[in-house]
């Protein structure tokens, strides 16, 4: 409803927007409530938002869905900086916030000609947030709609705007004036219509927001130009006979894009037993004198309970594979020693120091509560006052000292938890987090840069496999595939029973058969569920409800083999567009002689592996 004071006109307003300040902190008062607005002052349209008076801060209940077994009751207390799956972390940093900061507060107006961009992104349980970026190159703190309202902002932005989607990122639109000129450019540029010309410039004055949405929901892939590689030319957009009869499929204007590859048939793959010795690998001076066959061992069939403990310290680092007794021995001493001096500078503060101390303080808090709901069901960290609990509260607080720079993040929790429990060892479990977070520690960092470079790469690998579920996701507003964050946040912690997750990770710590190998994991999630997505009419909110009912219902094997069965499938693909080539590791630039790096490493291995028997039993025994 518009409403008009003297040159003051109220064109859209919506209340429970977020402005996270600092969301790494976790803190109540990073996040502020308030108002979201488009007005209009002496005829200058803009975009404002403004926090709530500071007496009214506590009038508004944030609201969210409780998880598996809390009778989905909402809660009114829940602080909208911590998130109960996962941590949010700021987009933003830190010294780019203070262009909107204003005498202690954070309103901002940004009149809409000044607006160069805005990113539309969904994280968290499906939670809506924008990004918005000035024609200065400045982008504002993130906006977090906790009451939804996104797409209404939308529709009262483009009264004012075009947003032109950009066709390398679905999220991402470029605003524009309403200009016929600058708009038929765009569209000439972006190919989306057939129809371009003055009669598309007529419909997108009329009725901006559905033209425009309409258009773009013509091109189904929006990854088109990334799976293509470099020196290939022609038309962005696919064609087809025009004499052939029309797919049972097809709709009237509807644009089908794939990447134009034929795969090729998924070979089937057995999986092996685990790896039950240990003694046969070790010379006199206790020294692996195999370890890539002990990697590819694990790779094929995991390990046996009995040996997870001394083999997860190669896995992770702690030792080196080409240590002996005698220096592992070393090495334990010299790490307890450096543990031990880590803990007391946390244990050492005291309750005075600490109140001073807003960091420590915060991460302190996040521990605690991450740590009492961390595998509760588990006999090792079940029951009030468990030695378990406090020896991963320690563990995680001592790693805020040995990692100031990233600290404690919210998740981090989950991935030390198995693996106290597989080495039930306070110094050993320590050292094997560290390694384990050389691995996974860019999930967590405030920048969220390599979260979402891995949803995009597994936008980029299911598009390649199966573009119809692509379309499918894609036309229900989650082609961005945020659902699966958490999947590759922790390496899929809450997907798995226990047992099941020390058997995955550990298959996962051998980097076998490609860096990525999670991305294809995910993918072979995905492909299993594929008649329940597609044959359902499912919307993003049922989508995100079914996948997140599939934790604990997942047979490890299965998905492991499918996984693999993906990647011998794409690697054995003349034509493997560039950009999976890179995904999966399997492209290097030419050499400075101008001649191909060889491409035979650990992907010849796999194969090889996979296609040939072996004189060890063990391993016939796996190919069979």
């Amino acid at each position: 409803m518009e409403q008009s004071v003297e040159d003051y006109k109220l064109i859209f307003e919506k209340e429970g927007v977020y402005l996270h300040t600092n969301a790494k902190k976790m803190l109540q008062d990073t996040t502020l409530p308030g108002f979201i607005r488009v007005v209009e002052r002496a005829g200058v349209p803009a975009l404002e938002w403004s926090p709530l008076e500071d007496e009214g801060r506590s009038a508004p209940a944030v609201l969210y869905s409780k998880k598996d077994g809390e009778e989905g009751e909402d809660d009114t207390k829940f602080d909208p900086g911590y998130e109960p799956d996962w941590a949010v972390i700021s987009t933003v940093k830190k010294d780019q916030q203070a262009a909107v900061k204003d005498s202690g507060q954070w309103s901002f107006s940004l009149p809409l000609s000044e607006l160069y961009s805005l990113r539309r992104a969904r994280f968290s349980l499906g939670r809506n947030f924008l990004v918005l970026t000035s024609r200065g190159g400045h982008p504002l703190p993130p906006l977090h709609f906790h009451r939804g309202g996104t797409r209404e902002l939308l529709r009262a932005l483009q009264r004012y705007i075009i947003l032109d989607q950009s066709p390398m990122d679905g999220r991402l639109f470029l605003a524009y004036p309403h200009d016929s000129g600058a708009l038929s450019q765009s569209f000439d540029k972006l190919q989306l219509m057939d129809d371009g010309g003055s009669d598309l410039v007529s419909r997108f004055i009329q009725d901006p927001y559905a033209t425009t949405f309409g258009g773009f929901s013509k091109v189904t892939n929006f990854f088109k130009a990334a799976l293509r590689p470099p020196d290939s030319t022609g038309g962005s957009r696919a064609c087809r006979d025009p004499g052939l009869p029309p797919q049972a499929d097809d709709e009237p204007g509807f644009e089908l894009i794939t990447c134009g590859v034929e795969l090729g048939p998924r070979p089937d793959v057995c999986r092996g037993p685990p790896l039950d010795r240990w003694e046969e690998f070790l010379d006199p001076e206790g020294r692996v004198k195999n370890p890539e066959r002990i990697r590819d061992l694990v790779f094929r069939g995991g390990i046996a309970p009995p040996l997870r403990k001394e083999l997860w310290k190669f896995l992770l680092g702690f030792y080196p594979w080409n240590s002996t007794a005698k220096e592992r021995e070393d090495i334990l001493r010299s790490k307890t020693d450096e543990y031990f001096r880590m803990k007391v500078q946390w244990k050492s503060v005291s309750e005075e120091q600490e109140m001073r101390n807003s960091l420590l303080r915060g991460y302190r808090s996040l521990i605690e509560r991450d740590v009492n709901r961390t595998d509760r069901h588990n006999t090792f960290f079940s029951g009030n006052d468990n030695p378990g609990l406090t020896l991963l509260h320690d563990m995680l607080m001592t790693y805020c000292m040995y990692n100031f720079d990233l600290g404690y993040v919210q998740g981090m929790s989950d991935l030390l938890s198995p693996v106290l429990f597989v080495t039930q060892n306070e110094v050993e479990s320590f050292w094997c987090l560290t390694g384990f977070m050389e691995l996974v520690h860019q999930n967590f960092e405030e920048s969220q840069e390599a979260m979402k470079q891995q949803l995009l790469q597994l936008s980029i690998l299911l598009r390649a496999l199966d573009p119809e579920l692509c379309d499918f996701l894609d036309s229900q507003d989650s082609g961005s595939l945020c659902f699966c964050f958490r999947w590759l946040l922790i390496w899929f912690k809450r997907e798995f029973s226990f047992e099941d997750i020390l058997l995955l990770w550990e298959v996962l710590w051998t980097r076998l058969p490609c860096e990525n190998f999670h991305l294809l994991i995910a993918c072979s999630i995905l492909e299993s569920q594929r008649g329940e997505l597609i044959g359902s009419d499912h919307d993003f909110n049922t989508i995100l409800k079914h996948i997140n009912e599939l934790t604990m219902q997942l047979d490890v094997e299965e998905v492991l083999q499918g996984a693999e069965a993906i990647y011998l499938q794409l690697t054995r693909c003349q034509d493997l567009p560039l950009k999976v080539q890179q995904v999966l590791g399997l492209y290097s630039p030419p050499s400075p002689e101008g001649s191909p790096e060889s491409q035979t490493g650990e992907t010849d291995h796999v194969l090889d592996q996979s296609q040939a028997g072996s004189s060890d039993p063990q391993t016939s025994a796996e190919l069979k």
